[in-house]
C-alpha cells in the first residue's frame, strides 16, 4: 500500500472516530434537553440562560458535525469545528477538575454532580485530546477514503497528465499548429 493510500485510510479512521463520537454524543443528549442543560450548568461557567442555550444547541451541532464527518462532506471545515469543540471540552473538564468540582462531564448524556471517586477527568481529557488530534489531521489533510468530498470536489488532472478530453471543451491544439 502506498504512503498516500495509508494517509487516505488514516483520514477515514479519523473521520469515523471524530464523527462517530460527535454523532453518538449528540443523539444521546438531543432527546433529553433538561439533562443536556443540567450537564452544562454543572460546570458553573455560565449563568443559567447561557447554559440553557448551550445545552439546547450543542446536541444539534454535534449531530450535524458527526453526520458531515461520517459521510465526508465539507471535511476540512467540519473537522476544524469538531477540533475546536474538543479544545473547549478539554478546557471545561480541566476547569472543573482544577476547581475541585465532582461532576460527570455529560459528554454522552446527562452529566452533573457525582461522588468524587466517580470522576474520570484525566480519561476524559485524554479521549478529547485524541479526538482533537483526529480533527487536526483532517484539517491538515482532509482527503480520505469513501468521502463525498472526493466525488464532489475532484481536482482537475495535473498539466501534462493523460486525462481524457471532456466532450464539453474544444480539443487542445499546440501553439502554431493549424
Amino acid at each position: 500500500m502506498t504512503r498516500g493510500r495509508w494517509a487516505d485510510l488514516l483520514g477515514l479512521v479519523c473521520r469515523l472516530a471524530l464523527g462517530g463520537v460527535l454523532l453518538v454524543a449528540g443523539l444521546l443528549k438531543v432527546g433529553d434537553p433538561t439533562g443536556s442543560i443540567q450537564s452544562v450548568v454543572a460546570y458553573r461557567l455560565f449563568d443559567y440562560r447561557v447554559s440553557e442555550m448551550i445545552g439546547l444547541m450543542l446536541p444539534v451541532v454535534e449531530i450535524a458535525l458527526g453526520l458531515l464527518l461520517i459521510v465526508g462532506l465539507l471535511t476540512r471545515w467540519s473537522a476544524a469545528v469538531g477540533a475546536v469543540l474538543m479544545l473547549v471540552f478539554i478546557a471545561g473538564i480541566a476547569s472543573a477538575w482544577a476547581r475541585g468540582l465532582s461532576i460527570d462531564c455529560g459528554c454522552f448524556g446527562t452529566g452533573g454532580p457525582v461522588d468524587p471517586s466517580d470522576t474520570a477527568y484525566l480519561t476524559e481529557i485524554l479521549r478529547d485530546a485524541a479526538l482533537f488530534a483526529a480533527g487536526a489531521w483532517l484539517v491538515v489533510r482532509p482527503r480520505s477514503l469513501l468521502a463525498v468530498d472526493t466525488v464532489l470536489f475532484r481536482r482537475p488532472p495535473a498539466a501534462g497528465s493523460a486525462a481524457p478530453e471532456s466532450r464539453h471543451t474544444a480539443p487542445s491544439v499546440p501553439k502554431g499548429a493549424s
